[in-house]
């Protein structure tokens, strides 16, 4: 699943006319980035969430891009707005399976490699999730969680790092006693995501890892600008 419906506040006026996700970078929308990266993983099947400004990125997209098969949950249509993570993610269930990828289309990590390896051993451990941090931007100094001597994700750690926003989950920590939204979302409930990943950190639910590759939350213009000053290798 790739998260694309959020109004991007902080890239106006970039977004007054464009969703975030397709504002360029590099010479590619950003949420491009991701789509081709899921699919050279061998992952070809792609939910995609959207509310502001959402039928640009379908159009944009289509039903079939970079050999990806698209489906899409239109929150905006559906329920007048975003539904926040969790409640999208919630939203989109009935198009996934119990074990799925998340990663958010306004982020910029090009070489991260989604594996199937990573999917056997996430499978595997019996865990709710399993989450990807990088080091602290920034804009985000104290971080937002810790990883424990066994791989454990800690909501109170000594040391934090930014949660990337690429993750594995398991549809059982989106349902009770996690979280008490119905499959599907029918009543559109709009929830965030960080509680129940501090929830399924106190049951010892979550595993972490850091990833230490090129990452940037595309969050204002200024990142975006020197983004695009970068020179990737062709």
């Amino acid at each position: 699943m790739i998260l694309a419906a959020g109004r991007g506040e902080r890239m106006r006026p970039l977004t007054d006319q464009a969703p975030k996700p397709l504002l360029e970078v590099q010479g590619r929308p950003l949420m491009q980035w991701p789509l081709e990266a899921l699919a050279a993983g061998g992952f070809s099947d792609v939910v995609v969430n959207t509310a502001w400004l959402g039928e640009q990125i379908e159009a944009r997209f289509g039903a079939r891009h970079s050999g990806s098969t698209l489906r899409y949950s239109h929150e905006g249509r559906d329920f007048g707005g975003a539904l926040e993570t969790a409640g999208g993610i919630v939203r989109a269930l009935p198009m996934l399976g119990d074990v799925f990828w998340v990663v958010a289309g306004d982020v910029f990590a090009p070489d991260f490699a989604f594996t199937r390896q990573a999917v056997e051993r996430f499978a595997a451990s019996g865990r709710l999730a399993h989450l990807w941090l990088v080091a602290n931007p920034g804009h985000n100094p104290n971080g937002d969680f810790g990883i424990g001597a066994d791989g454990s994700a800690l909501s109170d750690a000594a040391q934090k790092h930014t949660f990337s926003t690429i993750a594995l989950y398991r549809s059982g920590l989106f349902a009770p006693p996690f979280c008490a939204i119905p499959p599907g979302n029918p009543g559109g409930a709009k929830a965030a995501l960080a509680p129940l990943l501090r929830a399924g950190m106190a049951a010892g639910a979550i595993s972490a890892e850091l990833y230490d590759g090129p990452w940037t939350d595309v969050g204002t213009p200024e990142r975006l600008a020197a983004l695009n000053k970068e020179k990737r290798p062709a």
